[in-house]
């Protein structure tokens, strides 16, 4: 199916580079959403075990959502700039 997407747009004239861009623009999206909920679920878990330690946990899930979102943002710039060039 993939194949055939792209012999479409080549077919097109749009550039291969462009679908490529516009690819790894949705999976860095796609990526950082289940990141992000595999934190938030870890989360939760730990905070079911050690309701003591909540705001601890709490904290570190939120540096670590930040910096998986910065990533994120990172590769999608990344990706749009090559679109776009």
């Amino acid at each position: 199916m993939l194949l055939s997407v792209l012999l479409q747009a080549a077919a097109a004239g749009v550039g291969v580079t462009k679908m490529g861009a516009a690819i790894g623009a949705g999976l860095a999206a796609i990526g950082a959403g289940i990141g992000i909920g595999k934190i938030g679920g870890s989360a939760m878990d730990g905070i079911a075990r050690q309701p003591e330690a909540s705001g601890d946990i709490r904290n570190n899930m939120i540096i670590a959502a930040a910096l998986i979102e910065g990533v994120a943002l990172l590769a999608v710039v990344v990706c749009l700039l090559t679109f776009l060039m």
